[in-house]
């Protein structure tokens, strides 16, 4: 991620009936994914991925992470659970023309068992960069994702969990409790949460993997202006909540609000953060 994602976190699913899906789709990919690209980097620089990897991208969104391992030579498999409209950008970067894609990419809607093909090989690494511990819940659905992919990789796979860093050292976090200020609980549970140190080897273990290494990275958001930067953060959907409970224009002047403390004098917005990545194995 230049200061640049998560997601997203990973994308949510369930947002209210007003919010312009498609738009923020567009929004995820034009503005806010590219934030993650050092996190994805990193994890692709540390397993050597390349020529001979078999990739499983759980939550893959719009594709960037898929375009970047592609990029090095892997063969690669998307899946997106929940977001349909960031799928079909995905498609229109990575197969365009099917008959010119680049070996062995497949994109599939729908639970991970969807990416079996009987005669496609295990996978050798499974990946899910969409950085849990932001928002109740996501770390019990990242479980759920896992245990089905599991079955897909080969004895030995690595598979990589990515989360938000401490809250102190990530500034974006301030500006995210918006989202549960504004929301109501009762209607829209799945709120804000700071994330928890052991978030990432809990989700493995639940999962039946086997924790090998970590890391963190830094993870910057930088953004053009206020519009884009309120744009790029709506786009994750976790502000859906607040909108479905208040309004767009009441969410729209607290984000605002919220991110002027990081908005710098030439008009640009900058905020520091920390990610973490877990890399288990497959018994």
């Amino acid at each position: 991620m230049t200061p640049t994602l998560v997601q997203s976190q990973l994308p949510r699913a369930g947002a209210p009936p007003r919010v312009d899906r498609c738009a923020r789709a567009r929004d995820w990919a034009e503005i806010q994914e590219r934030m993650l690209v050092p996190l994805v980097e990193a994890v692709y620089e540390r397993l050597e991925v390349g020529r001979g990897t078999r990739l499983l991208d759980l939550g893959c969104g719009s594709g960037l992470a898929l375009l970047m391992a592609a990029a090095r030579g892997a063969a690669v498999t998307g899946v997106e659970p929940s977001a349909p409209e960031r799928l079909a950008l995905a498609r229109e970067r990575l197969l365009p023309d099917p008959a010119a894609a680049p070996r062995g990419t497949r994109l599939v809607e729908g639970a991970p068992e969807a990416a079996t093909a009987l005669d496609a090989p295990e996978y050798t690494l499974v990946t899910a960069f969409q950085p849990i511990g932001c928002a109740t819940g996501d770390a019990e659905e990242l479980s759920a994702l896992l245990e089905s992919a599991a079955p897909l990789a080969e004895h030995g796979a690595a598979v990589v969990l990515a989360g938000w860093g401490p809250p102190e050292r990530c500034a974006t976090s301030s500006v995210l409790r918006v989202a549960t200020k504004l929301a109501d609980p009762l209607r829209h549970p799945r709120g804000w949460r700071p994330a928890c140190r052991d978030d990432l080897e809990e989700v493995a273990q639940r999962a039946g993997l086997k924790p090998d290494g970590s890391g963190r990275v830094a993870c910057p958001f930088g953004y053009a202006d206020m519009d884009s930067a309120v744009r790029g953060l709506l786009s994750t959907g976790l502000f859906d909540a607040a909108v479905g409970a208040t309004d767009q224009e009441q969410v729209d002047k607290e984000l605002t609000e919220a991110l002027h403390p990081h908005q710098r004098r030439d008009g640009t917005v900058w905020m520091p953060n920390v990610f973490r990545y877990l890399i288990a194995r497959t018994r």
